[in-house]
């Protein structure tokens, strides 16, 4: 039908199928949809100017006919009315067309983005791939294994340096403890022994009281102790001992 409306349509039909076998050869691309789309609106604009044409011509023999009527021209009338349907069926067959035209641009519009849209989960999926390829699970192992090697090796590296050594490694806590509580035995023993001996002020008032009231005694020389002279003679040497000690 087409191709009888448009005798001079036919090379560019041709033109078009081969150009469409050729990019279906190539495979579908941005550029192939772009033209194919422009090539259906081309021909879509063709197909409206057509059908303008038919529906004007259908009203001319509308006018004719009426013409023809007032003449009582009845059987030049009647020819006109069916030149009248005839245009307006093959009106309504480019509008048809058109219609389908629409909906296979639809349809490929549609297509066009459902081919973005998988090439784009494609390309995601290409690149989830890549990246797991680079890290893969072995690599993933490696790695914790070197950080927990590298964690061990720092807590036995602060362990070491935590351990006494020398004369702190051969102390015993036990012993020293010990000789700690019996330290603290001795002091609060001491304690003791100087609160019993020591006179309270009443006492010291008594024996001040009774020491007036007797007679007196001549007085005896006595000779000084010793024991502080020793004591200081003590500090001396140990004095003289720890600067020795520390040159």
């Amino acid at each position: 039908m087409l191709k009888r409306l448009f005798g001079s349509s036919k090379g560019d039909s041709g033109s078009s199928g081969g150009g469409g076998g050729g990019g279906a050869s190539r495979g579908p691309s941005a550029t192939s949809t772009i033209k194919t789309v422009e090539q259906m609106q081309g021909t879509l604009a063709n197909l409206e100017k057509r059908e303008r044409l038919l529906q004007k011509k259908a009203q001319m023999e509308v006018q004719k006919a009426k013409e023809y009527t007032r003449s009582k021209n009845k059987s030049a009338a009647l020819a006109c009315l069916k030149r009248k349907k005839m245009y307006e069926q093959q009106a309504n067959n480019l509008a048809n067309n058109q219609l389908r035209i629409h909906e296979q641009m639809i349809l490929l519009e549609n297509t066009k983005a459902t081919t973005e849209t998988v090439d784009a989960l494609r390309a995601g999926a290409s690149q989830m791939t890549a990246m797991q390829k680079a890290t893969n699970i072995d690599d993933v192992d490696k790695v914790m294994d070197e950080i927990n090697e590298a964690t061990d090796m720092q807590r036995a590296v602060q362990d070491a340096l935590g351990t006494p050594v020398g004369m702190a490694a051969d102390l015993d806590e036990d012993d020293l403890l010990n000789e700690l509580e019996e330290l603290e035995a001795e002091d609060l023993d001491d304690q003791m022994m100087a609160g019993v001996s020591a006179p309270t002020p009443s006492e010291k008032m008594a024996g001040a009281a009774a020491a007036e009231a007797a007679p007196a005694m001549p007085s005896v020389p006595t000779t000084a102790p010793a024991a502080p002279a020793t004591a200081t003679d003590e500090d001396a040497e140990l004095a003289a001992l720890e600067a020795e000690m520390a040159l």
